[in-house]
């Protein structure tokens, strides 16, 4: 189906790939997996056309149809599922055609424009963009509201839906679950399993990618190398694969030696002279076998917590919310140390806010929540990233942290999350997400907590420093409560499930997978009474409509606040990128006056960005609790 012959791409003088050779096979479904960095998303550019090769060619049949996620955030005041369904390309084209024929009164086209309608199953489209948005986590209340009353993340769902929608031959999704929970994940899981197309999809969710691929791609030391089968495959044919390759390396090396030893003993004997020239030819001729490398760039441990009491925290009948409306009411819960919980539950049901209450953020309306005296809170927060200083380096953040923490101690910590010598000390405003994000993690890591709480601490992160997240959770004394989409991460870490759900927390009864066969027998029990909702709106759907109204007219502040700031962030964004370019210029670099100037103007900047973004948070948070009084 694709072909790619002799590839190499390049950014910058950086080289991705060289000299790949790969073809992707019609109804395979294949997984990219690899460090950031290392082309994954490149590589679906230039399936797209948007990036060429520098060098080799990439073979795409003509008429292939590829369906992908739009990256731009969609906006206006189209109805949301009338947005899903201009997915459909060819459906809008028929449709589009259909009302020219009717105008013009043409009977046959009329009759073919149907005939194809009914192939495609258009009559139902209404129908399957409705269930594709209910399995992302839309409410039906939701499906007509205009898509500027979607904050971002919701945005990209429905982009994805829009995707899903589509008909292709070839589907290309990168990091399809980032902004899903952990319920849209199962459904988007099913979905997939079932689609018709041929999948190529970047993740970093192991448990995703094995349920879900039939071949992993990876891509490593500008190599991309196929293999059949999913991701705990792929794993252990690499592992064969590296323990041949270690072997073949130190019989090698063991063979050279004793090349080396005869050269070292006889060169300069007359008589075996041209023997040891002869010896020297066969190590030269010889294919050097490379090591193999082992090693993650990560490894750290939580330190010991001072103090671990009996008890962490002890809630009692806690409500927690915004203003004076409770979004999860009732909280009963005691953290000792050894607990390790994850916190399961749609978007916007309240995971987060709970998260909020535990780590003393937000104070309880009603109920308590009894703290020890010796409470140390880790806390990594969704927006983590938000509170770190640009213009500090790595190692001045840990040192705030601990100011009396040596050079070296400082030095070997970072080295842990792979900031090494000059990375440790440079400012950290050009860092990746993924640098910053490991940066974060770092800092809640080393505060030596004994409770630590943490909100999808894996966005961001590769799988090898999710690997080494959980390698570290292993050793830790205190109690962790988590929310994650990582299923492979809470799998390995967390011994207890708790679901947010209807204004109350409460225990499940089971491990993740009954908890994905319970979502699926919801979202079996609900789909048809969506589904019936979707076809009968347009006729019987007045009442629906005017209670939708409503619930619009009272979110209408909140969707304003939430607006002002996304467009607040937008501008501040532009002119913090702005000052950071001026800043890397050599002429501003090399004065120290004009260097000055322009890093406070950028860090004023900043502070204005992280209390729009504070404030965005805070009211799309109230949003989220009003929508779901709404919902219920």
């Amino acid at each position: 189906m694709i072909a790619f012959k002799h590839l190499t791409l390049r950014r910058g003088p950086r080289v991705l790939l060289e000299d790949v050779d790969l073809r992707f096979q019609a109804g395979q479904r294949v997984g990219i997996v690899g460090q950031n960095g290392t082309g994954k998303s490149s590589l679906l550019a230039m399936m797209l056309g948007e990036v060429s090769p520098d060098a080799g060619e990439v073979e795409i049949p003509p008429h292939l149809d590829i369906a992908t996620v739009r990256q731009h955030s969609p906006a206006g005041a189209q109805p949301a599922i009338e947005f899903v369904m201009d997915g459909d390309t060819e459906l809008r084209a028929i449709e589009a055609k259909l009302e020219k024929a009717e105008a013009e009164g043409d009977g046959n086209v009329m009759a073919e424009l149907h005939g194809r309608l009914a192939e495609i199953d258009g009559y139902a489209a209404r129908a399957r963009a409705a269930r594709l948005m209910h399995g992302l986590g839309f409410a039906p209340s939701t499906h007509e509201a205009p898509l500027d009353d979607f904050s971002g993340g919701w945005r990209m769902r429905l982009n994805l839906a829009a995707a899903l929608m589509r008909r292709c031959d070839l589907l290309l999704l990168d990091e399809p679950t980032n902004h899903l929970d952990m319920d849209a994940v199962f459904w988007l899981q099913e979905y997939l399993a079932t689609h018709p197309a041929t999948l190529v999809v970047i993740s970093h969710d192991r448990d995703f990618l094995d349920a879900l691929v039939t071949h992993t791609l990876h891509l490593e030391n500008k190599r991309a190398t196929l293999y059949t089968g999913n991701y705990s495959r792929f794993e252990a044919m690499r592992a064969e694969a590296k323990a041949q390759q270690q072997a073949a390396y130190e019989n090698q090396q063991k063979k050279l030696a004793q090349l080396q030893h005869f050269v070292d003993r006889f060169r300069a004997k007359a008589t075996k002279a041209s023997q040891a020239q002869s010896k020297l030819k066969q190590m030269e001729r010889m294919e050097k076998v490379e090591a193999a490398h082992w090693d993650t760039p990560f490894s750290f441990e939580f330190r010991e917590p001072e103090r671990l009491p009996d008890t962490l925290l002890r809630a009692d009948n806690a409500d927690v919310g915004y203003g004076d409306t409770p979004l999860v009411r009732n909280i009963k819960l005691r953290l000792v140390p050894g607990d390790r919980l994850a916190i399961l539950g749609r978007n916007g049901a309240g995971k987060s806010t709970v998260m909020k209450l535990l780590a003393g953020e937000l104070a309880p309306i009603g109920g308590e929540v009894q703290r020890d005296k010796y409470l140390n809170v880790g806390y990594f927060a969704q927006h983590q990233l938000e509170v770190l200083d640009d213009t500090a380096s790595a190692a001045q953040h840990l040192q705030r942290q601990d100011p009396k923490a040596s050079e070296q101690h400082i030095r070997d910590f970072l080295g842990g999350f792979d900031f090494h010598g000059e990375k440790a000390l440079e400012p950290i405003a050009p860092f990746s997400g993924g640098e910053k994000a490991r940066l974060a993690l770092a800092l809640v890591v080393h505060s030596r907590p004994n409770l630590l709480l943490l909100d999808e601490p894996t966005n961001h992160l590769d799988l090898d420093m999710r690997h080494a997240l959980e390698t570290a959770l292993a050793g830790f004394s205190g109690a962790v409560v988590m929310i994650a989409h990582d299923r492979h991460l809470i799998d390995a870490t967390c011994d207890q499930l708790w679901r947010v759900d209807d204004g109350s927390l409460a225990p499940f009864d089971g491990d993740l997978d009954d908890y994905a066969k319970w979502i699926s027998r919801q979202n079996s029990a609900r789909e048809g009474s969506d589904t019936k909702k979707a076809t009968t709106a347009g006729a019987a759907g007045a009442d629906g409509r005017r209670n939708a109204a409503a619930q619009r007219e009272k979110e209408k502040p909140l969707r304003k606040a939430v607006k002002k700031a996304e467009s607040d962030m937008e501008k501040l964004t532009e002119k913090v990128e702005a000052a950071e370019a001026e800043l890397a210029k050599p002429s501003v670099y090399n004065n120290p006056t004009e260097s000055a100037r322009l890093s406070q103007e950028a860090g004023r900047l900043r502070k204005q960005l992280e209390a729009a973004e504070a404030e965005w948070m805070e009211n799309a948070e109230a949003l989220e609790a009003l929508q779901t009084a709404g919902a219920a």
